[in-house]
């Protein structure tokens, strides 16, 4: 893909946010945060990434790969903070090139082919403030439209990109094998670069691409990771053979719970929300244990990293993690992206997930605090509609009152994904209902509609808002439209493939931080 053919990075405009931290002081603090990190980026494929004294010395890097945008002041994004890229690699071979050995291969139960796609896609956001991180998973099937590759699923852009370059420079006379590899597999990376700035509307700041093996060596490192499973299971492809209730987990052990899909609920979501509550389990354990003080350890991490792990090239993490200092494990979460199907059809009949960009957009500016901007927003029917669904129940006796709150907001341009009655008994006043009461969109709808209280359910599905009209509702109606749906399957103006049905509320990803006293019992 040429450069003038690349599509432009958008920026968003976001205050940092502002909540309290506990201030760590000195050394100890850097240390604190370089072994966080290593957690954090622990994906199913890999595993964190430095450790002190080693950094820039002995990790591999990848090229040049356009990254950060326009950043006035270093580690100060201008888009309001600092996003990461984490890639998982099924290499056979380490971050310096060299075979894992034929007993790493059979620990690793990952078979004997090695393939191109990323299977683990995560993106981590540290607002420029440094008093937060959120890890967002992005499902492998998630099906995104790209101007080379055309509609696909994400996991196969960076394989897609890679082919094309290697072709290209085969057919100009490359012929050396390290060449073709190195340069196919930047165009693999920018690629993929391109195509998560598009689907979050994010500035990627940095790269980390992890492997298999490092994933191994830095659970076994800090003594084995606590996991608790919902029932026991059993997975023949993954190796995973795991009783119910908490247990302990070492390398290899951890990798087979983490890279299970087959046999679970929701397959590969529930395989995002494994890699999650290990991630926060591991992340708690670093931060609250002696990990930090132990030269071992520390080695031993440093190990981990220098064999499976690959950063930019222009990264400079000890800067970062100075700024970074003053995270704890409850300001570490972990979450999935919204999506509005998980059973959806792709343009050759293949399953596919599917998203609303415009929603995953509002979702990543939201992690920013950036909801509460529209308290002072006037909307005009010239200012943008808020992308999220709406659904309208009534909760009161009027007769077609929930059919003609509807139809004055599809004329204002809102997208009503149901209309009908609420469950009897369940509200018993006019409301709007979001997953947080600072949702932007939810308080421009509530404005909208005369200025209805806005109440938190964090259990809503995300990208809906739903207003309830109970008998106290006096705010502005129009005329119910046929248009209204009141199905459960999904559609959207922003995404691509056929969506499937509607995603119930047992269907949503819970929210994982890495605070609390134990490790959080899931599928």
């Amino acid at each position: 893909m040429s450069e003038t053919s690349r599509r432009p990075v958008r920026d968003i405009k976001a205050p940092p946010t502002s909540a309290p931290v506990t201030k760590q002081q000195g050394p100890a603090a850097v240390k604190a945060f370089v072994a966080f990190l290593s957690a954090l980026v622990l994906v199913v494929s890999g595993v964190g990434y430095f450790t002190v004294g080693r950094i820039g010395n002995t990790v591999a890097s990848a090229g040049s790969l356009e990254l950060g945008g326009d950043q006035g002041v270093k580690n100060q994004a201008k888009d309001g903070a600092v996003d990461i890229l984490l890639v998982g690699s099924d290499s056979r071979s380490d971050a310096q090139g060299n075979p894992l050995t034929p007993e790493e291969i059979a620990m690793l139960h990952a078979g004997d082919e090695e393939a191109d796609n990323t299977d683990t896609i995560m993106v981590i956001r540290i607002p420029n403030d440094g008093s937060s991180a959120t890890a967002i998973s992005i499902p492998r099937d998630t099906y995104v439209s790209d101007p080379e590759l055309g509609n696909t699923k994400i996991n196969g852009v960076y394989a897609g990109y890679k082919a094309i370059k290697k072709s290209s420079l085969f057919n100009s006379g490359v012929v050396d094998e390290q060449q073709l590899e190195e340069q196919s597999k930047d165009a693999g990376r920018k690629g993929l670069i391109d195509a998560v700035t598009d689907l979050t509307g994010i500035t990627v700041d940095h790269y980390a691409e992890i492997g298999l093996l490092g994933f191994v060596l830095l659970t076994d490192a800090v003594g084995g990771v606590d996991v608790c499973l919902n029932n026991a299971v059993f997975d023949e492809f993954s190796g995973a053979n795991f009783p119910a209730g908490v247990q302990t987990l070492g390398g290899a052990q951890g990798l087979a719970f983490v890279r299970q899909r087959h046999g679970l609920p929701r397959g590969d979501l529930d395989r995002i929300v494994r890699q999650q509550a290990f991630m926060a389990s591991l992340v708690n354990k670093v931060l609250s244990t002696g990990t930090l003080t132990s030269p071992s350890k520390l080695s031993s991490l440093g190990d981990a990293v220098t064999r499976s792990v690959i950063i930019d090239k222009d990264w400079d993490v000890m800067s970062f993690a100075t700024q970074l200092q003053n995270l704890a494990g409850g300001n570490v979460r972990f979450n999935t992206i919204p999506v509005t199907s998980i059973d959806g059809v792709g343009d050759y009949g293949e399953s596919v997930v599917t998203v609303d960009v415009s929603e995953v957009h509002a979702f990543f500016k939201a992690l920013l605090g950036d909801a509460d901007k529209a308290l002072t927003d006037t909307p005009t029917s010239e200012t943008p509609r808020p992308q999220s669904k709406v659904k309208v129940l009534n909760a009161s006796a009027i007769s077609g009152l929930a059919a003609g709150i509807s139809g004055h907001l599809t004329t204002l341009g809102y997208h009503i994904a149901e209309t009908g009655n609420a469950e009897e008994g369940l509200y018993n006043r006019t409301q709007v209902v979001a997953r947080s009461d600072g949702d932007r969109e939810a308080l421009i709808i509530a404005k909208e509609l005369g200025g209805l209280p806005v109440v938190a359910d964090p259990t809503l599905e995300p990208g809906i808002v739903l207003v309830v009209a109970g008998a106290d509702y006096d705010g502005p109606t129009g005329t119910p439209t046929a248009s209204t749906p009141t199905s459960t399957s999904v559609s959207s103006g922003t995404s691509v493939g056929q969506p499937g049905h509607a995603l119930g509320e047992e269907q949503i990803s819970p929210v994982i931080d890495a605070g609390g006293n134990g490790p959080r019992c899931i599928n």
